[in-house]
Order: structure tokens, then C-alpha cells, then sequence
């Protein structure tokens, strides 16, 4: 019974806050996917204005014991895309 309950807890928390978007950029609807340290190359785009997950922060922080759970959060899932970029390049409330 132990196990099996360790084994959702884990499954609930590799859900993380970390959640991708449905973003118009120039006319055309996709789906940003969250970034990290390690992924930054392959999944930001130069468009799209993120965000940093505190909900992912604090999940590495509290598993910090378990190595895989920081290297995940940090690695894949640390920025959130939140929305277009303005069309002089900006993002935030003044742009």
C-alpha cells in the first residue's frame, strides 16, 4: 500500500505547475511548450514572453533529496510562456 501511494504522489507532483500555452504570434495559433536550463536551445522562442514558475522552484526545493525531481523542474519545466511579445520586442505591462 506504501508503494503505491508514493507512486501517485510522485506521478502528482512530475505534474508541476509548469503548463504550456496556446499563444498567437502574428496571426497564427500554437502551443509554447515550458523551458529550462537544459532545453532553452530547442523550446524558447524568441517571441513569446515567459515567465519564471514558482510552483516549479518550490518543487525542487522540497525534493531536493531526490535528485530527479530538481533536475526535471530546473532542467525542463522552469519558464512558462504567458504571451506575445509586443511589436517592439517587449514584454510586461509598459510595452
Amino acid at each position: 500500500m506504501k508503494k503505491l501511494v508514493a507512486a501517485m504522489s510522485v506521478a502528482a507532483l512530475l505534474t508541476g505547475c509548469g503548463r504550456p500555452a496556446d499563444i498567437t504570434v502574428n496571426g497564427v495559433t500554437k502551443e509554447y511548450p515550458t523551458y529550462g536550463l537544459f532545453n532553452e536551445r530547442e523550446s524558447k522562442s524568441n517571441n513569446v514572453c515567459y515567465e519564471l514558475s514558482v510552483g516549479n522552484v518550490v518543487w525542487s526545493i522540497i525534493g531536493i533529496e531526490n535528485v530527479v525531481m530538481p533536475v526535471y523542474f530546473i532542467g525542463f519545466s522552469l519558464f512558462n510562456p504567458v504571451a506575445a511579445k509586443s511589436a517592439d520586442g517587449n514584454c510586461g505591462i509598459d510595452s
